[in-house]
């Protein structure tokens, strides 16, 4: 073999070792960031695990008020109940909508309860029921951090795998994009404030 060829073929070979040095890096740092991905996610069910384990203790305070509407209890413990039988797979976009409409149903069904609360002066003058009012909030703003900082992460891993030569890396092996949350229904649309009434 002559010198030329010798040369070319170390060329060859070196370029060979560089794209392989290149892939796997590429390959390790998309996996680092789908793992972070991941462990966001696990914080948002986590916040979503604390709404769903406070709102029986919420039930059974609210309970004992003899006139409580039933029928606001009710819708509560349902949308839990529906909420907590969905299983995610947080890639599909269309499971990501079910999971977010359900959370927003017990959003809306808390809501509703903790309006109809303020009907009840022994439930309002009731510490229990007070400390769980301030858990119950104190979790809805950690959903609300914990779903942004997803987001975030997502938003970053996205990007990094559209990027070139990342985005060659990611096809060749199949990940894709994540799925963000999206706003709630009705969240652009500013509400209305009349104080006529």
């Amino acid at each position: 073999m002559t010198n030329t060829g010798k040369i070319v073929w170390g060329v060859i070979l070196g370029v060979v070792v560089l794209i392989f040095f290149i892939f796997f890096w590429k390959y390790n740092s998309i996996v680092t960031m789908e793992e972070s991905v991941n462990t966001a996610w696990a914080q948002v069910e986590n916040q979503y695990q604390r709404r769903f384990d406070l709102i029986p203790n919420i039930v059974n305070t609210v309970k004992w008020e003899a006139n409580f509407e039933k029928s606001t209890l009710e819708a509560v413990v349902n949308a839990r109940a529906s909420a907590t039988k969905t299983t995610i797979n947080v890639n599909d976009a269309k499971e990501l909508a079910q999971f977010q409409q359900e959370q927003q149903g017990i959003t809306q069904a808390l809501s509703r309860l903790l309006m109809v609360t303020e009907n009840y002066p022994n439930l309002k003058a009731n510490q229990w029921f007070a400390d769980l009012r301030v858990s119950l909030e104190g979790t809805e703003n950690r959903i609300s951090t914990e779903r942004m900082r997803y987001n975030e992460t997502v938003q970053k891993f996205n990007t990094y795998v559209r990027l070139f030569p990342n985005n060659i890396v990611s096809s060749f092996l199949w990940f894709e994009k994540k799925n963000l949350f999206e706003s709630d229904a009705g969240a652009n649309v500013a509400p209305k404030v009349d104080f006529a009434n």
